[in-house]
């Protein structure tokens, strides 16, 4: 790519294979590795099922403890050590749009995973609704082998 830009972009990452991908792409578009901000959003618990508070989980602290450590075993084994890191809690769309806007992101660089039909309306989409919150361009990646 020969689009370059020096205002910061956000990578939201998930850990999957398409998560590397997005974080290769912003190391090319950015001037600087500097103002790259990789970040994940960890879903609520009581968002997703009500009922959960009934089981014994892992606490929102230990929760994110994990994610951290996760987050930078991650990047090391995928040889992006030293990105800036952020974890947060809550309905990711909505938290990846209000963070970029938080920090006058020029750009958010999000994968997809490519779901169609009956598969995207159960699981939903990340993607697009960071696409219709987003306060700042969106580079919406396309999966090689989505669906």
């Amino acid at each position: 790519m020969t689009w370059e830009t020096s205002e910061p972009i956000v990578v939201p990452v998930d850990f999957s294979g398409t998560s590397v991908m997005a974080v290769s792409t912003a190391l090319q578009l950015a001037q600087d590795t500097a103002q790259i901000h990789v970040l994940h959003v960890v879903p609520v618990l009581d968002q997703i099922a009500p009922d959960m508070e009934r089981l014994k989980l892992p606490t929102d602290a230990e929760r994110q403890a994990s994610v951290r450590q996760h987050f930078s075993g991650f990047l090391s084994e995928h040889g992006f050590p030293g990105l800036r890191q952020i974890v947060l809690d809550g309905q990711p769309g909505t938290h990846i749009a209000e963070y970029a806007k938080s920090i006058s992101a020029g750009l958010i660089v999000i994968p997809s995973h490519g779901y169609g039909g009956v598969k995207r309306l159960l699981l939903g989409s990340v993607a697009e609704s960071v696409v219709r919150v987003a306060e700042c361009p969106v580079l919406v990646l396309r999966r090689d082998d989505a669906e």
